[in-house]
């Protein structure tokens, strides 16, 4: 892609691409025209009963078009087989060890235990200017959200509607807030350091990551926008999602399926290495051998670019690109590193409802219902 047609694009599409104004209930990122696409009908799977367990492998997801998370049976045949009531519009979450999934709505943190099945509480921000109750990915309230290694914080990134951010830490013993730091623009994601030292937020809107000590409290954005900052919030070509490598603790953001930057989260310095895809990207996930998974929700311009894929990066910088049928936003790996799941909510227009179950091995793949709008997601 031509850094000069991205810049006219983005300038065309100001009120409804990544430089969506805040007020639009649309999202940033991918063609405006995207045809919506109906997801198969989810199977009629029997509800599970409350009392019995909940079974490692069920994935568990963020239904950004309602105000549950769903528990998802992945084998062929299977689909939902239980919902929690969350809160409004639930964006990012995270499993801890002890079972507890925290998941960031546009009401505050719902914490669901993932055994029962049952929301235990909803923690309410302390950040002020997060305007009503809202829909869509420009509403006030959490996106981003992650957890300690040791599991005694959650840090959740919020969204303030026309302004800068804030990270929220959460004690999860007390279930209480604990500490409020400023961030950038719209922080879609959150991510901490091996140590737990430090947390990242990816400033989407502000081209940036913010960084904070977690044991003082302060502090620092870098910048990261390897394609320059021309059209501001109507430029595509922002941060989304990033990861931590296993092997030095450096971040990875994709670009564009062209791009991967890589910070040094202590010195602030980067680099850029080549990537394959050619697609706008979004969501990433990596795994403990430093295998980068990277979603591609389609074309920016479409002359030019390619359609949705996932692509599997492996640590020496070898891709293998799977193609998918339609926009997607998250993924989540398997615990044997078999099976990628990537999530069909989108934050933009031409979501659906369902999950690609990707074989990471042969690349096949097949859809599996799962949802409203299906976002964040993560394996049991």
């Amino acid at each position: 892609m031509r850094r000069a047609v991205l810049a006219a694009i983005a300038v065309a599409v100001l009120a409804t691409g990544c430089g969506a104004t805040q007020g639009d209930t649309n999202s940033s990122s991918d063609k405006a025209s995207s045809p919506a696409k109906k997801a198969p009908e989810t199977p009629e799977t029997p509800e599970t009963p409350k009392s019995a367990k909940t079974l490692d492998g069920t994935l568990l997801v963020a239904d950004f078009g309602a105000d549950t998370v769903s528990f998802v049976d992945p084998a062929p045949g299977k689909g939902v087989f239980d919902s929690v009531k969350v809160g409004h519009a639930p964006y990012g979450l995270v499993v801890g060890d002890d079972g507890r999934a925290w998941v960031a709505t546009a009401e505050g943190v719902a914490v669901v235990d993932t055994d029962s099945r049952e929301r235990e509480a909803l923690i309410p921000y302390e950040t002020e200017g997060l305007g009503p109750v809202t829909d869509g990915e420009y509403r006030g309230g959490g996106m981003g959200i992650a957890l300690a290694p040791d599991g005694e914080h959650a840090y959740v990134g919020v969204n303030v509607p026309d302004g800068n951010g804030a990270l929220e830490t959460i004690d999860t013993r007390t279930e209480k807030v604990t500490d409020t730091a400023s961030v950038g623009r719209r922080p879609f994601d959150v991510d901490v350091s091996r140590d737990g030292r430090q947390v990242y937020a990816t400033d989407h809107d502000s081209f940036d990551v913010t960084v904070l000590d977690t044991r003082g409290g302060d502090t620092r954005r870098i910048e990261v926008a390897p394609y320059g900052t021309e059209g501001g919030l109507g430029s595509w070509l922002k941060p989304h999602y990033a990861a931590v490598r296993p092997s030095d603790g450096k971040l990875l953001l994709p670009f564009e399926g062209e791009k991967l930057v890589v910070v040094d989260p202590d010195t602030g310095r980067s680099t850029v290495e080549r990537m394959t895809a050619n697609t706008h990207q979004h969501g990433v996930t990596i795994t403990p051998d430093g295998t980068l998974l990277a979603v591609g929700t389609g074309p920016i311009d479409p002359s030019e670019d390619e359609g949705p894929s996932l692509t599997v990066r492996a640590p020496g910088g070898k891709e293998k690109v799977v193609p998918l049928d339609g926009p997607h936003e998250d993924v989540a790996v398997s615990d044997d590193g078999r099976t990628a799941y990537v999530t069909g909510g989108f934050t933009r227009d031409g979501y659906w409802n369902g999950i690609t179950v990707v074989d990471i091995d042969s690349g096949d793949t097949r859809r599996l219902a799962a949802g409203e709008r299906p976002l964040g997601i993560a394996v049991l």
